[in-house]
């Protein structure tokens, strides 16, 4: 597919802005269904008359959602196409979003928050498989660090709308936002994204079934090395966003209104690497990207680590070092997930949907480990950080990219 991916004269191709912000939001469904209704939990408790485990749960609930769907979509985008599933994604995560506003007990809301999720999954997978329909593995790359640039404002703004429209209407306000921005995001979609899966990828489903198609995939080395060295890559942010409340307000002692705006900085660090990577990417490729990008995560890490457990510099040396950690994030995830999209195309879908549930079952599992092994400071998280991304560099450098120098 040259003439998508290149001019005659060779030169880089425009890019394509409102695909970019379409997919890009079609993926945002996820991070802003979780993040905005974040500050409204203890007036869902008290709506409901639940208490707050209970209206905690209700983010677990969605969590297990978006694991549970993401298998689903990739195979069937590769076999019927890419807009039923994602048309019929965007209807559900809607008509769930009206569900939760609706909801007359922590129950019924428990259940809406699972279908919601299983309706906002459809986003990323799909759009991730569009993109690698549309361009080659370069510009798929370079295409998605472009919408982190969209995705990466939902966990920034999320939360301040959340807050703004608790104050205005009560928490189910939020969920009727939800339900209003589903609804433009399927216009949007109906309107402006043509099918792009090819005819080879639609013969390649209709040989074999989902099972087939995971176990083909399981059996591809380079695969399963991408997606490692992203999902452990990606389980370093999990474990920030599970610690930095206690890490943040409690060990370090800032106030909640200082907080978003020291989480807000960690998140506009991650956007700014994906820009970065967005504007390296024309001079090297994706595959050295990553190797520097490791090797780079690695040494902060091991400061992190030493100065977690030594507590040399306290604070203002945690978060600094936590801050340039993170940031790599920017530069490994689109990268890693060109990088997978690239060892079997015809699979694409398939491929979407196994990188975004390795991902998050690594990230759940990262965060759940520090939730446990909490020691009121910093230590767990680093020394948690530090065993993914070291996981992450030999998965990169031993399975995906053995050959390389």
């Amino acid at each position: 597919m040259t003439s998508a991916n290149e001019t005659s004269s060779g030169a880089p191709p425009r890019t394509p802005w409102g695909l970019v912000v379409l997919l890009g939001a079609l993926t945002a469904m996820g991070p802003l269904a979780i993040d905005m209704y974040l500050p409204s939990l203890p007036a869902i408790a008290a709506g409901l008359e639940a208490d707050p485990a209970q209206a905690q749960a209700t983010v677990a609930a969605f969590l297990a959602g978006m694991a549970v769907g993401q298998p689903f979509y990739g195979p069937w985008s590769d076999r019927i196409g890419r807009r039923i599933p994602l048309l019929l994604g965007v209807l559900i995560f809607m008509a769930a979003s009206a569900a939760c506003a609706l909801a007359t007990s922590a129950e019924m809301l428990l259940a809406a928050r699972f279908v919601q999720a299983l309706g906002a999954c459809a986003g990323g997978v799909v759009s991730r498989a569009i993109l690698r329909d549309r361009f080659d593995h370069a510009e798929t790359a370079r295409m998605l660090s472009l919408m982190m640039l969209i995705m990466g404002l939902a966990p920034i703004l999320a939360p301040i709308l959340g807050s703004a429209l608790l104050a205005v209407g009560g928490w189910r306000l939020n969920f009727w936002f939800m339900t209003i921005f589903g609804a433009a995001l399927a216009v949007a979609a109906f309107a402006r994204l043509r099918e792009s899966r090819s005819e080879a990828t639609a013969v390649q489903a209709s040989t074999e079934n989902p099972f087939q198609a995971y176990a083909a995939l399981l059996r591809q080395r380079r695969l399963i090395g991408y997606g490692l060295a992203g999902a452990l890559n990606g389980a370093t942010l999990f474990t920030y966003i599970a610690s930095s409340p206690g890490l943040i307000m409690g060990t370090y002692g800032h106030s909640a209104t200082v907080y978003p705006w020291l989480f807000g900085l960690n998140a506009l660090g991650v956007i700014g690497a994906g820009q970065v990577n967005r504007m390296i990417l024309r001079r090297l490729t994706p595959d050295a990207v990553l190797l520097r990008a490791s090797a780079i995560a690695l040494v902060f890490a091991v400061l992190l680590a030493l100065a977690a457990l030594t507590g040399l510099g306290g604070q203002w040396t945690v978060l600094p070092l936590l801050f340039l950690l993170l940031a790599s994030y920017g530069f490994m995830q689109g990268n890693t997930m060109a990088g997978a999209l690239n060892v079997d195309p015809l699979r694409a879908g398939s491929i979407s949907a196994l990188m975004g549930t390795l991902s998050f079952a690594t990230g759940a599992a990262a965060a759940s480990l520090v939730a446990l092994w909490h020691d009121g400071g910093p230590t767990a998280m680093a020394l948690v950080m530090l065993a993914a991304l070291v996981g992450s560099a030999v998965s990169l450098r031993t399975l995906a990219l053995p050959t390389q120098p």
